[in-house]
Formats: C-alpha cells, sequence, structure tokens
C-alpha cells in the first residue's frame, strides 16, 4: 500500500495496548505508513521502552480507568494535536468456565476489554465528530461471533466490542468518521498469546502448535497479519467501510 495511495501520512495516530504483541506492531506499520503515533498502554516500564525504540510519544495509564483516560487524552493532545486515527488494541483474556470464574476475573475482563474501549471513544471520538473525518479500529475476536468454553468473559467482552463497533459506526457516520473492527484467531507471538498457553497448559487444553493444524491455511496468525489489516481499515482503502468486524483467522471462522 503506497502512501500515497493510503492517505494515511501525516495522519496522527493513538494506538491503545502497544507496549507488546498486536498493538505494538500497529504502531511499527502507521509508522512505515507516514503516521505520527502515540502509543499508550498500563505497562509502564514497556510502554516507555517500546516508544523510545520506535521513536514515538508514549502514556502510561489504565485505560479502565476513566479519569485517568481523560488525563491521557489531554496529555496526548498537548503533544500531538487532534487525533485522526484511534486503534483500541489493548485487552485482557482470562480462562475460566464462566461457573468457576472468579467474580474479579470478570470484572477485569469487562473493565479492560469493554470499559476501557469506552472510556478511549468517548475521550478522543469527539473531536473527530467535531473536525467531521477520522477512523476508529476496535480488536474484537472470532471468539467475539462464537461462545468458547473456557473463554466465557472473553468471549462476551469481544461480542460487546463487535456491538459497540457497529452502534457507534451508525451514531458517528453521519459526521465523516468511520468505526470498524477486526477478529483475530490464533495469533502467536504476543503477550496475551504466552499468558493464555500458560493458562490452557495448566487447564489441560490444546496448545497453539497443536490447533494450528486444523486452520485452513495451516499456520497461526501473527501480529502483522492483524496490523495489515488495521492499516487498511484506518487508510482511505476503506473509505466507504464502517461496521464492520473483518476476521483475520486464516480461514479458521468465516462468519
Amino acid at each position: 500500500m503506497s502512501r500515497a495511495a493510503s492517505g494515511l501520512a501525516g495522519k496522527t495516530a493513538v494506538v491503545t495496548g502497544a507496549a507488546h504483541g498486536i498493538g505494538r506492531r500497529v504502531a511499527m506499520e502507521l509508522l512505515a505508513e507516514g503516521c505520527n503515533v502515540a502509543i499508550l498502554d498500563v505497562d509502564e516500564a514497556a510502554v516507555r521502552a517500546t516508544a523510545a525504540e520506535l521513536g514515538v510519544s508514549a502514556v502510561a495509564a489504565d485505560i479502565s480507568d476513566a479519569a485517568a483516560v481523560e488525563v491521557a487524552a489531554a496529555e496526548l493532545g498537548a503533544t500531538l494535536g487532534a487525533v485522526d486515527i484511534l486503534v483500541n488494541s489493548a485487552g485482557v483474556c482470562l480462562l475460566g468456565p464462566l461457573l468457576e470464574m472468579p467474580r474479579e476475573e470478570w470484572d477485569l475482563t469487562f473493565a479492560v476489554n469493554v470499559n476501557g474501549l469506552f472510556n478511549m471513544c468517548r475521550a478522543i471520538v469527539p473531536g473527530m465528530v467535531a473536525r467531521r473525518q477520522g477512523a476508529v479500529v476496535n480488536v474484537a475476536s472470532w471468539m467475539g461471533k462464537q461462545g468458547v468454553g473456557a473463554y466465557g468473559a472473553y468471549c462476551a467482552s469481544k461480542f460487546a466490542v463487535v456491538s459497540m463497533t457497529q452502534t457507534l459506526s451508525h451514531e458517528v457516520g453521519p459526521s465523516g468518521v468511520r468505526v470498524n473492527a477486526v477478529a483475530p484467531g490464533l495469533i502467536v507471538e504476543t503477550k496475551m498469546r504466552d499468558d493464555s498457553e500458560k493458562l490452557r497448559k495448566a487447564q489441560g487444553l490444546p496448545l497453539a502448535a497443536d490447533r494450528a493444524g486444523d486452520i485452513p491455511l495451516r499456520r497461526p496468525g501473527y501480529p502483522v497479519d492483524v496490523a495489515n489489516a488495521i492499516v487498511f481499515l484506518a487508510s482511505d482503502h476503506a473509505a466507504y467501510v464502517t461496521g464492520e468486524t473483518i476476521n483475520v483467522t486464516g480461514g479458521m471462522w468465516n462468519d
């Protein structure tokens, strides 16, 4: 995708959950497209290190805390000015049967995956609406389209991300702001995957290496696979795309 054709050069982008994994790769790809990028993550040491490595701005904040997000948004505005692209990549994935999951783990899942997205959109999207331009890309999951055993809280939170994407697209579309999502499948080389693999192993569940053989493309996905889809949705190539949740699953899920 050429920078001229993508329309991304010179745009300002904020990426959450960007100290590691998918968010980090999204920041890299947006930089390559000529964007001014700021990254946000709750892990202060990691986000500062990633920012120094990539040469971008960084803010440490807990997106589940609405007040902290407002402070972070003000800091970003003072540093970068108007935000053209918001990528909501931050998330958590905790395993456990619904009837056995501790209440605090359920609450944490929704605090980050749902409330965090809500807080970021409330802080940044009104500015896009006022300028009548902007793009939001949310990271959902294929599990936001189908319930999966042991992932009840995660599935429910990602179903919420899909519905919030659809709803917000209707509400801000008349102002020229687009809102889309991606639904990653089995993505490896991320902190979330590493943490999930430990939990799956402890619970005797199949690991990523075993599951990849059932994917039509016969391999797991990588952060760059998801990042490429996100960059497309943020770009002018997707100028007539809104309210969509695009699968990035190697064919493992097609709905």
